[in-house]
């Protein structure tokens, strides 16, 4: 079907009247690349809980359950296309569109655009299927004139919008997104107002209204009603090699949580005892209840293309990470009542990049650095350690909740064409995360080539 689908928008704008035509762009991207990397602990190890000669765990010196490695990791290092299989980093993004307007007089005229996005290579895990998905990028319909443009449809948000010319990097193994983990969101439902450019500055904005759906695959939720439930915010400068941006994003706590979730809150009624074969068992009351909003701000500066020399750098803060600010409850029946505030994630990330380049001729060396810190003011008593140890099947609960990652680059461009590139690269990331978050840690080396049409 999605192969249908691509064939009669290829052949649409082919047969469209002349006139038409003339409005109507054929446009594309190509992205493909051979990579090999070496990622640790595609299988997590295994642990368990130290006990002593009775069968009680054993208690380190603040009263946390100590831990033993019953089974190692398991290691990939081998080679790959465009980030299939246990390849890392950001996809190696291909699309294919059809964009154009109409003008409307009175200098008003309506624009649109379908873009999908296809796969050059595997990436369902099964390289002689041939059946990879066609996904939808940024498609939508709107009005533009002397006062700006508003669109309505699919389309990346503001924030993301803010620092895209920031990465030299974009679209391969040392992408920004699966190195670092910045937040770059494309939604659906977006209604988004783009200002034209004074002097050098813009502001855009978007909102999504769900109309009950969710954007954590939460299904329906009544409560999801909002016109702004999730909302982005960016204002750009960008003068000659200057360039400055500064953004804000916020998606609603309504937008990860099911509607009977919303609808029951946070009083956990549900009790289901740890282990029904134990009567003294503890019992969990979970409601998995999402209450806070997930917030984002983002600022990003560069000094792009002078003298060929580029210098960028990015800061972005996210508080209540998606999934995350889950209430979770517990009750011990043989050491009295125990309850606690148990998040699924991280409660603070700060992330932050540079990145330079220097060109000359056709070709482009380029690296970067950067860090990012994950922090959670939660405190576990030893009950909830225990608890959510065994949910992270045993591992250390503080590396999943505060954890620091590490990653580098170095890469080289060349230009065959004002249309066509080709490129190296080597990039690692270090997280002191790896036995507990799978394939966290990697590093890998890339060569590709780019085709613009």
């Amino acid at each position: 079907m999605n192969k249908k689908i691509l064939s009669l928008a290829v052949a649409a704008a082919m047969v469209v009247p002349g006139a038409a035509m003339a409005e109507a762009i054929l446009y594309g991207k190509l992205n493909v690349s051979l990579d090999y990397a070496n990622v640790k602990n595609v299988v997590l190890p295994e642990y368990a809980f130290a006990e002593d000669a009775n069968g009680d765990v054993i208690l380190d010196a603040n009263g946390n359950p100590t831990l033993v490695k019953t089974a190692p990791g398991q290691d990939f290092d081998g080679w790959g296309m465009s980030g299939n299989g246990y390849i890392p980093g950001a996809g190696r993004a291909s699309r294919i569109g059809v964009k154009g307007s109409e003008d409307l007089g009175n200098g008003l005229k309506a624009i649109y655009q379908v873009e999908l996005g296809i796969n050059l290579n595997d990436s369902n895990n099964n390289v002689l299927s041939n059946s990879d998905s066609i996904t939808y990028r940024n498609t939508f319909i709107g009005l533009a004139g002397d006062w700006g443009t508003a669109l309505i449809g699919r389309h990346d948000t503001p924030m993301k919008i803010s620092t895209g010319k920031l990465d030299l990097f974009s679209d391969t193994m040392a992408d920004y997104n699966g190195t670092v983990g910045f937040r770059d969101l494309r939604a659906d439902n977006v209604l988004a107002y783009i200002s034209p450019s004074l002097a050098g500055f813009q502001l855009m904005g978007a909102i999504i209204p769900a109309g009950g759906a969710t954007g954590g695959g939460q299904g329906l939720n009544l409560n999801e009603d909002s016109l702004a439930g999730a909302y982005s915010l960016a204002g750009i400068y960008s003068n000659g090699p200057f360039y400055g941006s500064v953004a804000y994003e916020s998606l609603g706590n309504q937008h990860f949580n099911s509607q009977s979730v919303s609808l029951t809150g946070n009083n956990c009624p549900v009790v289901v005892p740890l282990d029904p074969n134990d009567p003294n068992s503890a019992f969990e009351s979970s409601c998995a209840y999402t209450d806070d909003d997930s917030t984002a701000w983002r600022i990003g500066l560069g000094l792009l293309d002078w003298n060929g020399f580029t210098l960028t750098g990015i800061f972005e803060k996210r508080e209540h990470e998606f999934p995350s600010g889950r209430y979770e409850a517990f009750t011990n029946p043989a050491d009295g009542s125990f309850n606690t505030f148990f998040p699924d994630g991280p409660d603070e990330i700060e992330l932050w990049q540079i990145q330079a380049g220097y060109a000359f001729g056709n070709s482009m060396v380029k690296a970067m650095y950067g860090q990012a810190d994950y922090s959670s003011d939660y405190s576990f008593g030893p009950s909830a350690v225990a608890e959510a140890g065994g949910a992270l099947a045993g591992s250390n609960v503080s590396d999943f909740y505060s954890r620091n990652i590490e990653t580098w680059g170095i890469g080289f461009d060349h230009n065959l064409s004002k249309r066509t590139k080709a490129y190296a690269l080597y990039t690692a990331v270090d997280s002191d995360a790896k036995d507990v978050i799978s394939r966290s840690q990697w590093d890998g080396f890339s060569v590709g080539m780019i085709h613009s049409f």
